[in-house]
């Protein structure tokens, strides 16, 4: 089945916070089945560019359309995974209750889980495969277990479009490749992956395209192509300068 009319369609966006521009012009599209890489130094916007996508900031220019329609209308199908950082540590709550809260936007008025209910979160635990730790507390776990509680509330709340911040930071090298084989599986199943990234030398191993930012938009395209380009070495060698193994 081809997942290609599920597609996420930006023109001309930008964003500014107070008098200081944060993007400008950002415009490509991308679909279901794909894995986007957000790449740029610090501060080059690609958290506000996963804030907006997000639904946490508000559209100040340009379009951001999903399945042809204002992303505003589908806030149900998109997933904002946060950075696994300090603060999740010291929040007592059970893995099985976090996945569970990915089907608070479709409960009824009531807010009462229903079966269906619970079977999507059970479904999602096993798919991410937390069924052994479902009733330990999130603060109890490493990263790369919230990193999977994390997807498996998305899996839950049946969100199409996963948007990541920076998912493999701090990460050991074993929860990297577990979680970069789940980013895979997931697009196979139809999901579009969007994530921010830094890891220059992996990009082309886990994403299919790449998105470089520097305020503006600097190139998009396939990932392969994206990272031998000249002006892409140029912007991501200013804050990598041994990204590729050599001294500029």
């Amino acid at each position: 089945m081809s997942h290609e009319h599920h597609q996420l369609d930006l023109t001309g966006v930008g964003y500014h916070y107070g008098k200081k521009e944060a993007l400008r012009d950002v415009g490509f599209s991308v679909h279901c089945g794909q894995r986007l890489a957000l790449l740029g130094p610090n501060g080059a916007g690609k958290s506000t560019l996963i804030r907006l996508l997000a639904g946490l900031l508000p559209q100040q220019s340009g379009s951001i359309r999903w399945r042809e329609a204002s992303i505003t209308k589908a806030r149900r199908e998109i997933a904002y995974l946060p950075q696994v950082d300090q603060h999740q540590r010291h929040f007592p709550i059970r893995v099985k209750d976090v996945v569970a809260m990915g089907r608070f936007p479709h409960l009824g008025h009531l807010r009462r889980f229903r079966r269906i209910d619970r079977e999507k979160t059970d479904e999602a635990i096993d798919l991410m495969s937390l069924g052994d730790i479902a009733h330990r507390q999130i603060d109890q776990l490493s990263g790369g277990q919230q990193q999977r509680t994390f997807i498996a509330r998305a899996l839950a709340q049946e969100a199409h479009v996963l948007l990541l911040d920076e998912p493999f930071n701090g990460l050991d090298i074993e929860s990297r490749c577990h979680l970069s084989d789940s980013l895979i599986d997931l697009t196979k199943s139809g999901h579009l992956i969007i994530a921010s990234h830094h890891q220059l030398e992996s990009v082309t191993q886990i994403f299919t395209h790449a998105l470089v930012l520097d305020q503006r938009q600097v190139e998009f395209g396939k990932a392969i192509e994206v990272m031998e380009s000249e002006a892409v070495k140029q912007t991501l060698h200013s804050c990598h300068p041994h990204a590729h193994g050599r001294a500029l």
